[in-house]
């Protein structure tokens, strides 16, 4: 179809073209794309790309000094954003703008496993950062967190930072408290200065337990939870990949401290009319920058330094499975983190949930 508007950035009316380099253009909506779209939807998604595009050129490496990335690296994120747009479109039920965090945490998956080299892997998860950057800057949106570390020049391709099994511990007892009452400050989203209150302790042992996605804690009801047996139930509409019913073993400890959570949600009015199992003092679900938060925090009073490292919620969940792994097997890390990729052949977990709970008790 014909956009009727011009249909690489350096044309656009107002553009500097001293800002480009010769013989380079920066398409804003490419050829497969207008293929795949409606004309309506050709022209709604090059109203959303173009400001996208302008902002790495012009200010996205470092906006507070309003430095843009070079023509070259827009050019190459343009073109590998752009193919990520069109596989949500694909593959996710149709036309979206923008794209969210479960649908760049799909597409990461499915491209950890291809069969091209580390760089390319990690040229288009820096392509999919810098797109998260600026949907943070436009929209307000957290920044997207992945579970691969893949460099641009090749290396690394396993998990970013996870606690040591000595970190877990102190975590453990950190969501714990001594006194009970974290320390936390005023400005934070995080759980009311209760003494007697089980709910920071329930949220950040369950998690170390079963390795929650921050979309999972955001998630999680009360209807996933039977304490009585040790284990979570998530069904498949609330799973973060929705692909499946699961059923996650718990610590006998982390089953007592959602107990005593659910009792005591049961008298708190905020929870009234949901069964989120977790809300933020605000009443709202937990996203990854207050979960970030929650976990540097916690850092800090079990004096683990996280300097140098990349200390996300998911550092969690990489403790879960780095160390179930070494202590049962492959198959029962699958299962505990709910791990589903086209590559895997393990699609059922032969290790009974008890022997996840020991397991769980050795980790720490």
């Amino acid at each position: 179809m014909n956009l009727d508007k011009p249909n690489t950035l350096e044309r656009c009316p107002g553009f500097d073209s001293d800002m480009m380099e010769p013989n380079r253009t920066i398409t804003i909506v490419r050829k497969n794309q207008r293929d795949f779209l409606s004309d309506k939807g050709a022209v709604d998604y090059y109203e959303y790309r173009k400001p996208f595009l302008t902002y790495l050129l012009r200010m996205g490496k470092d906006p507070e000094k309003a430095k843009g990335y070079s023509p070259y690296t827009v050019c190459q994120t343009g073109h590998r954003t752009a193919r990520f747009d069109l596989w949500v479109w694909e593959n996710r039920g149709g036309y979206k703008a923008p794209p969210d965090q479960d649908d760049a945490r799909a597409y990461m998956e499915e491209v950890a496993f291809r069969d091209v080299t580390e760089s390319t892997k990690g040229k288009i998860l820096g392509a999919l950062g810098r797109y998260s950057k600026w949907l943070q800057h436009k929209y307000n949106r957290d920044e997207w967190e992945f579970s691969w570390n893949f460099q641009s020049g090749g290396g690394n391709n396993g998990p970013r930072d996870f606690l040591t099994k000595p970190e877990r511990r102190k975590i453990r007892q950190a969501a714990l408290g001594k006194d009970g009452t974290p320390n936390y400050g005023t400005d934070s989203d995080l759980l009311e200065a209760d003494p007697d209150s089980w709910k920071f302790t329930s949220l950040v042992w369950t998690s170390l337990d079963a390795g929650l996605r921050p979309v999972e804690v955001g998630n999680a009801r009360v209807g996933w939870c039977e304490p009585e047996n040790g284990l979570l139930r998530i069904p498949r509409e609330d799973s973060a990949k929705n692909e499946g019913n699961w059923t996650v073993g718990i610590t006998d400890r982390t089953a007592t401290a959602l107990e005593r959570w659910i009792d005591e949600r049961a008298d708190h009015p905020r929870y009234e009319d949901t069964d989120k199992l977790w809300l933020t003092r605000h009443g709202n679900r937990y996203g990854s920058n207050e979960l970030s938060r929650i976990l540097k925090d916690l850092c800090d009073r079990a004096e683990i330094s996280y300097e140098n490292r990349q200390m996300s919620w998911y550092a969690i969940r990489h403790s879960v499975g780095t160390h179930m792994t070494k202590e049962r097997d492959l198959a029962a890390t699958q299962a505990q983190l709910r791990h589903e990729s086209v590559k895997t052949t393990l699609k059922y977990d032969n290790v009974p949930v008890e022997d996840r709970r020991d397991a769980l008790d050795n980790m720490g």
